[in-house]
């Protein structure tokens, strides 16, 4: 069954934007907390919170274009720019484009926490792989890694 309104799902929307952006910022708490278990148990919680998202979305896109508008932001947009749109829907579109900029930007900074818990990783491994690292002064081996890779000159 399809809305008879793209506005139909805004409060639905809002309300699963809000869910995501809650277990993003739990997430963010257990990247810096190092708690791997917790984090763990969000993955499916945040998968079933983005599905749906994704169907909510996908019903406002199919009563966008039943109406004419572009299935998408800018459909939306003049959608509620037409004469009669209720100040509400707009108000519930606004805080739906809001929450999805917040989220946006934590799921940035999670990323980024990710990355560094990777590159710290990776260097454990390397150490005890024994492979040499970028940028250190020393070597596994206790020697210097500044100049390998120079060549020697050898006079007389």
């Amino acid at each position: 069954m399809h809305p008879t309104s793209p506005t139909a799902t805004l409060a639905d929307e809002n309300f699963a934007a809000g869910q995501l952006l809650q277990l993003l910022q739990q997430e963010q708490e257990c990247l810096v907390g190092g708690n791997v278990d917790a984090l763990e148990k969000l993955v499916p919680e945040k998968a079933a919170v983005v599905a749906r998202m994704t169907e909510l979305a996908q019903r406002r896109y199919r009563a966008l274009a039943e109406a004419g508008h572009e299935a998408g932001e800018a459909g939306m947009k003049t959608w509620l720019a037409k004469p009669g749109a209720a100040d509400d829907a707009q108000r519930a579109w606004n805080a739906l484009l809001a929450t999805a900029e917040s989220a946006k930007e934590l799921n940035r900074v999670n990323g980024m926490l990710i990355n560094q818990h990777l590159a710290r990783n990776q260097g454990a491994l390397n150490i005890l792989h024994g492979t040499p690292q970028t940028g250190n002064l020393y070597g596994p081996n206790g020697q210097s890694t500044l100049g390998k890779g120079r060549r020697s000159l050898v006079v007389g």
